[in-house]
């Protein structure tokens, strides 16, 4: 009977020490999946902050790249507005030069136009035909023109290749009024601004 008390105590201690051992396991296990949770919880922020951080670098480089194009741009419009600036200096300076030229050249036609034609002294003279005299008329008339063509486009600073109309140059010939035509008959044709006029008749245009 002692014997099999005895027994009994044994088995109920060992019981007692095996839950006291699956409560501990229990107790480790749960502690064990709370810190798993916790890594997991702490790896998933740390790979959301990464991702975040990689999506802002990627805008920071794309940012980058538009302002560098930006600024390439910019110097590129520079580099041209530069070329654009210098090249209507050039046509100023040029237009300017041809428009002193065409000043000096209508006064002086403005002069000759007031004096009378004579021959050198001594020299037998030698009368022009009336196409002759029609002829040197009408080219007169033309390098007026002409003159005051290059005069107006210096003035407002007009490029080559602009349209004239006879009231653009007319304040700028003697009488202040174009010639209307040949006294041969022919036709006047201003042109734009850098090609001379020209009448329709074989013979009367300008030197080239």
């Amino acid at each position: 009977m002692v014997g099999l008390l005895a027994g009994l105590g044994w088995v109920y201690s060992a019981s007692q020490k095996k839950d006291a051992a699956l409560a501990a396991l229990r107790a480790e296990h749960q502690q064990l999946q709370q810190e798993r949770a916790a890594l997991e919880e702490t790896a998933q922020a740390r790979t959301e902050t990464e991702n975040n951080e990689l999506l802002r670098l990627r805008k920071d480089h794309e940012e980058l790249l538009r302002l560098r194009n930006e600024v390439r741009q910019l110097r590129a419009d520079k580099d041209q507005l530069g070329a654009q600036v210098r090249s209507a200096q050039a046509q100023a300076r040029t237009a300017q030069a041809e428009a002193q030229g065409a000043q000096e050249q209508l006064q002086t036609l403005r002069v000759s136009a007031a004096l009378p034609v004579t021959s050198a002294p001594g020299a037998p003279a030698a009368p022009a035909t009336p196409e002759q005299q029609q002829a040197q008329l009408c080219i007169h008339n033309l390098r007026l023109i002409h003159a005051a063509k290059q005069q107006w486009a210096q003035q407002r600073q007009k490029p080559p290749g602009t349209l004239i109309t006879p009231a653009d140059i007319a304040p700028l010939l003697p009488n202040q009024t174009v010639p209307s035509s040949c006294p041969a008959g022919g036709v006047y044709t201003l042109n734009p601004i850098g090609t001379p006029p020209i009448c329709n008749i074989p013979g009367h245009s300008l030197a080239k």
